[in-house]
């Protein structure tokens, strides 16, 4: 099991550490729902340095990326970042990923923490027509989460770079405190703004302690990922593993947006099957009437006790101290408002589909 730089920082917090996608790391520190709401009101600091970082360069470094991802990569601009999904050949997802565009010819991508290994063979494989180069700086590169309404004021403490001038979905290099060439994009995967920090290993730590030191103002806390699940599912985000895999395709997932038919693409053809015939489930977001929890594989029932689905995602929303999830079911029984039942502890549990997000 590998450790992140912060490693013995966590530690010193009190962070309770569990085994995650080959790492060490933290589940909580004060407790879920302090630090959940701690985000959402303030800002909090999240160690993500499990995930992966590739670099992809060359002269084909476009129309690779474009070929591989369903996003349209000839569409953003320098200095922006973009969602994506890659894609295989049956038209489900290998993974979803963020792309950031520093010109035509370098990007950076991140990945999940658990697919690297496996989006890294994929690409390798895809490259072998378009000769980038391809550089995966996953296990050099750390990563922090600075999130919350009030990051900037955290964040602004330690640059002279107006933050403000950065939109979403945007990012600089800069030089921060003598800690030189730091990634800093408006992007999360909290709902609540922000920013999310790369840093070479070596200066990681240093950094670290800077955002701290700049946020005692705040009572800026260290956030773990119980936390970052249930503000992401807050927001209706998918997590991979959970609402998205290789069985799914965009459309089902509800990433028609992300997903641009105008342009060749991996898998292309069978998702658009799946928007000329339709599909036969889809992912909804739901919110509990009665009193319970929803956590992942529990069974979705119509009001006729007829299986119509499974849970994907859930929890008890620190926010609306109401359980929520996300799950896929019969496209028949999909509408906004369709009264459902969750199957908890062998009873039913009273449950609407609502818009996402739920917050």
């Amino acid at each position: 099991m590998k450790n992140t730089i912060l490693f013995d920082k966590h530690l010193e917090f009190n962070g309770k550490m569990v085994p995650f996608a080959g790492y060490n790391m933290p589940v909580q520190f004060e407790g879920v729902n302090i630090e959940h709401l701690k985000v959402r009101n303030s800002v909090g600091i999240f160690d993500v340095s499990h995930m992966g970082e590739f670099l992809i360069s060359g002269k084909n470094a476009s129309s690779f990326l474009n070929y591989v991802c369903s996003n349209d990569i000839l569409m953003m601009t320098d200095g922006k970042a973009q969602y994506n999904c890659l894609i295989n050949e049956s038209g489900g997802i290998i993974d979803d990923l963020i792309v950031y565009k520093k010109n035509k010819d370098n990007y950076m991508i991140v990945v999940n923490a658990a697919n690297i290994d496996k989006d890294w063979d994929w690409l390798k494989k895809q490259n072998l027509k378009f000769d980038n180069k391809l550089e995966n700086i996953s296990e050099k590169t750390s990563l922090f989460a600075l999130q919350g309404p009030k990051a900037i004021k955290v964040l602004q403490k330690l640059t002279s770079f107006s933050l403000n001038e950065l939109t979403n979905y945007s990012f600089v290099n800069l030089d921060i405190e003598g800690v030189k060439n730091v990634i800093v994009s408006t992007t999360g995967y909290t709902g609540s703004g922000g920013f999310e920090l790369y840093v070479n290993n070596e200066n990681a730590l240093k950094l670290y302690n800077l955002i701290l030191e700049a946020g005692a103002f705040l009572d800026i806390k260290p956030i773990g990922l119980a936390a970052r699940d249930t503000l992401r599912l807050e927001m209706g985000y998918c997590l991979y593993g959970n609402d998205i895999d290789e069985t799914i395709n965009p459309i089902q997932a509800g990433l028609k947006w992300a997903t641009k038919i105008n342009k060749d693409f991996i898998g292309k053809q069978n998702i658009l099957k799946s928007l000329e015939n339709g599909v036969e489930k889809k992912l909804i977001g739901f919110k509990l009437t009665d009193r319970g929890i929803p956590r992942k594989d529990y069974k979705i029932f119509d009001s006729n006790n007829n299986q119509i689905g499974i849970v994907t995602s859930g929890t008890m929303s620190p926010t609306l101290k109401k359980g929520i999830g996300m799950g896929y079911i019969k496209i028949t029984h999909s509408e906004i408002g369709t009264e459902i039942f969750i199957e908890i502890r062998n009873k039913k549990i009273k449950s609407k589909i609502v818009k996402r997000p739920f917050i």
